[in-house]
């Protein structure tokens, strides 16, 4: 947690943290404008903060774009607050929330989750491909020839059958890139939102990067807010130790904690 805590103690890296929570997907354009300072030496901050995890890089064509990372905030939180101080701050987050609402409602940001797991491409390429894993980290199974052009499905593996979230494949490129798109309520008439996984390799650990884009509102936003942290870290102990986490993460409160 060092690069954290380092990258955190500047204000002006804060300052970049709180423009990506408040408008994320920036260029470094974007993030400069009102900022006293050279764009290089904005450059050496963002720097930092991608060290650090708290800020990941997409490229869109020529374009850099600029995500906050919630992941290392997560751990923190999860590590020094959530056995503690959990039920006072969900009362100050709920007033927040309630007071956040009506901005988010107009313009849903894009989320986007970056992990880093001890395993090889074709492993996170199956792991996120393959039925019968899928229902080990996910608890349901993702089912599909992921070709582009077919349709994938996230069923239910009770026994039900029951689809969950369906929707098509967009873009494949094993093992390295994998879109889709992302429909958890068929029934509404309202375009679907797309998930792609970027999957890049560096000698024996590999970055995965979901970016989630195109929610429909708040409410989805701060459901897959809370799912793919949790989803992921089941996705990753199962590549490294062989099996997922003693419970599952989905299915923890505050209550639990």
């Amino acid at each position: 947690m060092e690069p954290v805590f380092k990258a955190l103690a500047d204000r002006t890296r804060r300052d970049l943290l709180d423009r990506l929570r408040e408008r994320n997907g920036q260029t470094l354009r974007e993030l400069c404008e009102d900022l006293e300072m050279a764009r290089q030496s904005a450059t050496q901050h963002l720097d930092v903060l991608v060290r650090a995890n708290l800020v990941t890089v997409v490229r869109r064509g020529r374009e850099r774009l600029h995500y906050l990372n919630p992941a290392p905030i997560h751990e923190i939180e999860q590590r020094w607050i959530a056995g503690f101080e959990q039920p006072r701050l969900q009362a100050l987050n709920a007033i927040k929330r309630q007071a956040e609402e009506y901005a988010m409602a107009e313009t849903i940001p894009t989320y986007v989750y970056v992990t880093y797991i001890h395993a090889s491409a074709e492993q996170v390429w199956r792991a996120l491909t393959d039925a019968d894993l899928t229902a080990r980290y996910w608890g349901n199974a993702n089912v599909s020839d992921w070709q582009a052009g077919s349709a994938w499905e996230h069923r239910r593996t009770d026994g039900s059958g029951q689809v969950v979230v369906r929707g098509t494949v967009l873009e494949t490129d094993p093992p390295h890139r994998l879109v889709v798109t992302f429909e958890d309520s068929p029934d509404e008439v309202r375009e679907p939102s797309t998930v792609t996984y970027l999957i890049e390799a560096h000698q024996e650990i590999v970055r995965l990067t979901v970016t989630h884009e195109r929610l429909p509102n708040a409410d989805m936003y701060r459901g897959i807010a809370q799912g793919w942290p949790a989803v992921l870290a089941n996705l990753k102990s199962l590549l490294e130790t062989g099996a997922v986490l003693p419970q599952s993460p989905w299915e923890m409160s505050p209550a639990h904690v």
